[in-house]
């Protein structure tokens, strides 16, 4: 199902993605950064139906759809590097800044900050061409919310 997809999205020069496209590879690292630690527990789902929802507006059913399908996509997706490099040269700054914001969001939903969730958000952020500055602000934002 998402072969076409993934083709596009690792081509040498990918093009900017189409807003659907764009939501489901970034719910798709989403689920990989709640995956990381081996614990996807049931926050950290809810935690991304809710980012999803409120990010998209879109109503709880769209946004479990969406989680469903980036779940599917997740597990056929290259390695963290190429995928999150795609995604990079597809998605503007501004966009990969929420994202890091969202990633802290699912990986503070369980109460507890892994060592595989911070290492493979700290990648992520690098490849993504985030500052540490910048995930540690967003990170500082996300913890205040709570």
């Amino acid at each position: 199902m998402f072969a076409d997809f993934l083709k596009r999205l690792i081509q040498p020069e990918p093009a900017q993605l189409p807003d659907a496209d764009a939501r489901l590879a970034l719910t798709a690292l989403l689920v990989r950064i709640a995956k990381s630690d081996n614990d996807y527990a049931p926050a950290e789902k809810t935690r991304i139906d809710q980012i999803t929802a409120k990010r998209y507006g879109l109503a709880v059913q769209a946004a479990q759809t969406l989680r469903a399908d980036a779940e599917e996509l997740e597990t056929q997706a290259p390695d963290t590097v190429r995928f999150t490099r795609a995604i990079k040269d597809a998605v503007p700054y501004e966009a990969r800044l929420g994202v890091i914001e969202a990633l802290w969001d699912v990986v503070l939903a369980d109460g507890t900050r892994a060592d595989e969730e911070n290492a493979l958000l700290r990648l992520v952020a690098n490849l993504l061409g985030v500052t540490d500055t910048d995930s540690a602000m967003a990170r500082k934002r996300i913890e205040g919310q709570g």
